[in-house]
């Protein structure tokens, strides 16, 4: 098996991971599927910011994880689990870094949410 490109964000490709201080809820079919005060921001080049949840304010009772994988050579493997309340659209809404890379281990033990897989993603400011 080919090695796998490990790529150190830098200048071209800046990776930020910082506490959000709000709280974040994530909604599907109506159900709460995690609600936290403790989501760290990942800000990857010009891309969106990314809400990364600790697993310890995620209702996991409502996931299955899949076989579904991922590489980033800037993050590293990631592993995913279907949103069983939300059908076809959530299947592999959820990703996971599990053994994410040295630069952004802050989100081992936190998930992420596809946005237009749930029903929302709220960022309601204390």
């Amino acid at each position: 098996m080919a090695e796998k490109p490990v790529k150190v964000p830098g200048p071209d490709h800046p990776i930020t991971v910082e506490k959000n201080p709000d709280r974040v809820v994530v909604t599907v079919a109506g159900k709460v599927i995690a609600d936290t005060r403790d989501a760290l921001s990942l800000q990857e080049a010009s891309y969106p910011a990314v809400q990364y949840i600790p697993r310890t304010d995620v209702d996991f009772s409502q996931l299955e994880r899949t076989e579904h994988e991922t590489y980033c050579p800037y993050k590293g493997d990631a592993s995913y689990y279907s949103i069983i309340p939300a059908g076809e659209r959530g299947v592999n809404a959820v990703w996971t870094y599990e053994q994410p890379y040295a630069a952004v281990s802050d989100i081992r033990e936190h998930v992420a949410f596809y946005p237009d897989r749930v029903d929302s993603i709220e960022i309601i400011a204390d």
